[in-house]
């Protein structure tokens, strides 16, 4: 980025200097506090939908600039690093916090339906192996 004339900062230099003085003297719940407030204020003028729309528009645009791949590959950092700050077994916690949501939610019934949907794929993709081997 260019400097403007006789040596000043670029605005990303600023902005840089100008958030972290902030951060010094307020503190990152400030951030935090300012982040919940504009959130509430967009939810509440544009609708709670609004976030899925441009989270959307987000996604494709990341997926358009860095690759299908990017998010693979975020993932597995994410992915490792909750393994290294709460250790494997804390998806073993969530899962069944998750299991447990979902059958209260849509009852034993939608576990069998999903698991007779996943048995006709694996069936379907032995039957397309053995006809290609």
């Amino acid at each position: 980025m260019a400097r403007k004339a006789g040596g000043g900062m670029t605005v990303a230099e600023a902005g840089r200097m100008g958030g972290r003085l902030v951060s010094e003297k307020y503190g990152p719940e400030f951030y935090e506090k300012i982040g919940k407030k504009g959130g509430s204020s967009t939810a509440n003028k544009y609708g709670p939908e609004f976030f899925g729309r441009i989270g959307k528009k987000g996604g494709r645009t990341t997926a358009a600039r860095h690759g299908s791949d990017f998010y693979e590959q975020i993932g597995k950092q994410g992915g490792q690093k909750v393994k290294e700050l709460y250790g494997p077994r804390f998806y073993g916690r969530i899962g069944k916090i998750g299991g447990d949501t979902v059958s209260e939610k849509y009852g034993h019934e939608h576990f069998e339906e999903i698991g007779k949907k996943g048995g006709q794929k694996v069936a379907e993709l032995i039957a397309r192996g053995r006809q290609a081997g």
